[in-house]
């Protein structure tokens, strides 16, 4: 997982936690950033994987968490993770 990494040490697949302390999300999964515009939602999982973003949990720590939630493989579980964190990162320009 040292490729989703920087050099900083900070996870370069992940939304900046500024961008993500900026968003404004319901109990209901519905998301929006007030810099951008956009908006969207997400399912129960996308809205667990955001709150636990907002805390500024690396990616590591935060496959750990889902892996012990949700029966799922290590590969696919970080699969799902990155291709998430792209489209929230495009979704809010970071």
């Amino acid at each position: 997982m040292d490729e989703h990494r920087k050099q900083d040490g900070s996870s370069a697949v992940l939304p900046s936690s500024q961008s993500l302390r900026r968003l404004a999300i319901s109990e209901s999964g519905f998301v929006f950033d007030p810099v951008s515009g956009h908006h969207f939602t997400v399912n129960e999982t996308g809205l667990e994987i955001l709150h636990h973003l907002q805390k500024e949990q690396d990616l590591p720590e935060l496959l750990s968490l889902l892996g012990r939630e949700y029966s799922v493989g290590t590969r696919e579980l970080e699969r799902d993770v990155v291709e998430f964190a792209g489209m929230l990162r495009k979704f809010i320009g970071d």
